[in-house]
């Protein structure tokens, strides 16, 4: 059975990721309050647009909200995408939710009601900063022969099983090291006792077989 991701208001953002989401066998609903752009979204392919507002429950009821395997809430307003966040959890029972938010200072709130994942563009861009500044220092210190070094992001939700343990709780592949933990607007290089919190983004450095291993046992989903 395909999985169902219901994206919420965001009208380019919205449309490139459907797109994308549909290209990897997800069925996808779009939610937009704009008339003219639900008329645009519909003429993509195997996206199916209801045109509502994503705050109000009937609307997530209409777009079967109850079945999602994620929601995603793209609107310009910080305080409707909590509210569409927490209907989606609390009312509708969807297993992960995503929302954007545009004032940094807000992220640690919304992890605190309970929303899986905050994506910040202030924040992304200086994570993007601090880990290019992370790797340029790693670099030399890492031996590339003939075995491929994998360096990955694995972002930790609230319902990963390494939430509140300390790093040395968590059962690593061997040869697999954190190197950088990207906290909010921090970043920080861990040691044992450092504890995983939802929100977390590890910087992982492996070998091509024990990558998917690692995220595994971080996570507790397999990749595809």
């Amino acid at each position: 059975m395909k999985k169902r991701a219901l994206l919420i208001g965001g009208f380019h953002k919205a449309r490139s990721l459907a797109d994308s989401l549909i290209k990897k066998s997800y069925r996808v609903t779009v939610i937009n309050n704009d008339y003219q752009s639900c008329l645009i979204l519909a003429e993509m392919e195997s996206l199916t647009v209801i045109y509502g507002d994503g705050t109000k429950p009937f609307v997530l009821d209409d777009a079967d909200a109850q079945d999602s395997d994620i929601a995603i809430a793209l609107t310009q307003r910080d305080d409707d995408n909590l509210v569409i966040c927490e209907l989606c959890k609390k009312k509708f029972h969807v297993k992960k939710t995503v929302a954007l938010v545009n004032d940094p200072k807000k992220t640690e709130f919304f992890y605190q009601m309970g929303i899986d994942s905050v994506v910040c563009a202030v924040n992304a861009i200086t994570n993007i900063i601090e880990q290019q500044t992370f790797l340029d220092g790693i670099a030399t210190l890492i031996p590339i022969g003939e075995a491929r070094i994998n360096i990955a992001e694995v972002p930790i939700s609230g319902t990963s099983p390494v939430v509140d343990k300390k790093l040395w709780e968590i059962n690593l592949p061997k040869g697999v090291i954190v190197g950088c933990i990207l906290r909010g607007e921090n970043s920080m290089i861990p040691h044992g006792d450092t504890k995983i919190l939802a929100g977390d983004m590890l910087i992982l450095i492996s070998s091509d077989k024990q990558e998917m291993a690692a995220i595994k046992e971080l996570t507790g989903q397999v990749l595809q």
